[in-house]
């Protein structure tokens, strides 16, 4: 059975491919050294920042790529940058909502015949503190952060079961292992993904779906500028700390898919803190 034929027919008969991608792009057993000629990868929150470095990681080295959000126009922005136009697709997709995600997914299906990696990227910040923070953002940065990658992860899993492969990696955070002071629903949200992910991952080891958690500290993006700020937000980041570049989580993304990991920690200086952290919380 096809796999469009296992969702709803109006997503799968809502896009027509271009001829010539269908054409030149087929799934390919004969991998590289990545494991990933061939494959179709689906990235969340992909027209910027983490998202977008990931996608284009990915994409070199040989995966279909599709670059998930809210905002259509950055979307193909995003492919633009990232290159090979034979091997992307660019869709609007508001994670919030399950019916978006079931129809980028049945888009996906429809052009590539398949999903083997999907990555939960797309987030969003905040900052106030647990007396002032307002329910309704608390509950949007739940829906973002959270609930989304899990109607995500329950949308994709038939179709890797089907198949009977496929890989979820799951974008949280060190935020997600030290809970930060006016940072604290954006570090609930991170370690409840943790544990969505870890969980998930002892369920499925028997389907050959593999569940990957990657855990980033401080990154160079505009991921701070664009967080929600209530009416006691403050910057809990030492001014001296640079960050990491979104190219290099990416890599790290790429190395642990390779090597099946379990968590991913980049940079491999933050586990000394989150075991710090573990042993001696009050220091």
């Amino acid at each position: 059975m096809r796999h469009t034929e296992a969702i709803p027919r109006l997503y799968a008969d809502a896009y027509t491919p271009p001829l010539d991608l269908l054409t030149q792009y087929e799934y390919n057993p004969g991998m590289d050294s990545s494991g990933l000629s061939g494959k179709v990868v689906v990235v969340t929150g992909a027209s910027m920042g983490i998202g977008e470095a990931i996608a284009r990681t990915f994409v070199e080295h040989g995966a279909g790529v599709v670059l998930l959000s809210r905002d259509p126009g950055r979307a193909e922005a995003a492919r633009a940058r990232v290159g090979h136009p034979e091997r992307t697709l660019a869709l609007s997709c508001d994670v919030r909502h399950r019916e978006e995600i079931d129809r980028a997914l049945g888009l996906t299906l429809h052009h590539f015949q398949r999903v083997d990696v999907w990555i939960n990227n797309a987030g969003r910040g905040i900052m106030d503190s647990v007396s002032q923070v307002e329910m309704a953002a608390a509950r949007d940065t739940f829906d973002t952060n959270f609930f989304s990658a899990l109607a995500a992860m329950q949308a994709v899993l038939p179709v890797m079961k089907q198949q009977g492969s496929g890989a979820i990696i799951n974008i949280s955070s060190v935020a997600g292992h030290i809970p930060l002071p006016f940072h604290a629903i954006y570090s609930a949200t991170k370690f409840a993904m943790n544990a969505l992910g870890k969980a998930a991952r002892v369920e499925l080891i028997q389907s050959g779906i593999h569940v990957m958690t990657v855990c980033p500290g401080f990154v160079r993006t505009d991921f701070g500028a664009n967080a929600l700020r209530g009416s006691e937000s403050k910057t809990v980041r030492p001014a001296k700390v640079r960050g990491i570049s979104a190219e290099r989580v990416a890599e790290a993304v790429l190395r642990g898919y390779v090597k099946r990991k379990r968590e991913v920690v980049v940079p491999w200086t933050m586990h000394p803190m989150i075991k710090l952290y573990q042993l001696f919380p009050r220091w």
